[in-house]
This record gives structure tokens, C-alpha cells and sequence, in this order.
């Protein structure tokens, strides 16, 4: 397992999820999100698509060319964004079952990443 890698393609999956939540759930936030569907469609898809294509290199690499725990991995942080994202700019708060999936999010990034 290499660190830097993991680290790297995390990051640039942060990036993808962030950049995806505005790009698909502006338009419940905004006006004129709602109002410009076809520039949140077409505008960051291509900086999305590049976040997603080197996080996966990075991280598949890092995880010595394994596919499953960098798919995971990307899983547990687009949970952890959606959440943090939903609450802060919708107002949602967090219920039991919120906590309860994102605390089996979080185990299962730590299955990934601890367990050799």
C-alpha cells in the first residue's frame, strides 16, 4: 500500500464529489441553478470527469492495482461529502439512521485502508 498515492487520489476525489454535488443538487438550492440546468449539466462535466479518472489512478495504484478497496474508499468519502454538504447548505440535519450509515461508511473506509 502506498500513502502517497492513496492520499493523492483521495484528494482528487473530494474534489469529484464536491464539484458533483453542486453540479446535480444546486438547482435545489439556487434559483438560478433551477433556472440553468444545461450549464450544471455541461460545464463541470469535464472537471469532474478528470477529478474521477486520476482518483481512481491514484488510488487503485496506491492499493498495488486493486480495483475493490479504492471503489470503496470513493464510496465512504462521497457519503461523508453528501452529508456534510446536505446539512450545511439544506439544512438537514443528521437522524439516527444518517448517523448509523455514515458510521458504516467510515468502517468501511477503515476495512480498506487498516486491514492488511
Amino acid at each position: 500500500m502506498e500513502w502517497k498515492s492513496i492520499c493523492i487520489g483521495a484528494a482528487f476525489m473530494v474534489a469529484a464529489q464536491i464539484t458533483t454535488w453542486f453540479q446535480l443538487n444546486s438547482q435545489f438550492v439556487w434559483t438560478w441553478a433551477k433556472d440553468h440546468p444545461w450549464t450544471l449539466i455541461v460545464w463541470p462535466s469535464i472537471p469532474i470527469s478528470i477529478f474521477y479518472y486520476f482518483s481512481t489512478k491514484y488510488m487503485v495504484g496506491g492499493f498495488g492495482g486493486v480495483l475493490w478497496p479504492a471503489r470503496f474508499l470513493s464510496f465512504g468519502i462521497g457519503v461523508i461529502i453528501f452529508a456534510t454538504l446536505v446539512y450545511f447548505l439544506k439544512g438537514e440535519g443528521l437522524n439516527a439512521k444518517t448517523i448509523v450509515s455514515l458510521t458504516l461508511a467510515l468502517a468501511l473506509m477503515a476495512v480498506q485502508v487498516f486491514w492488511k
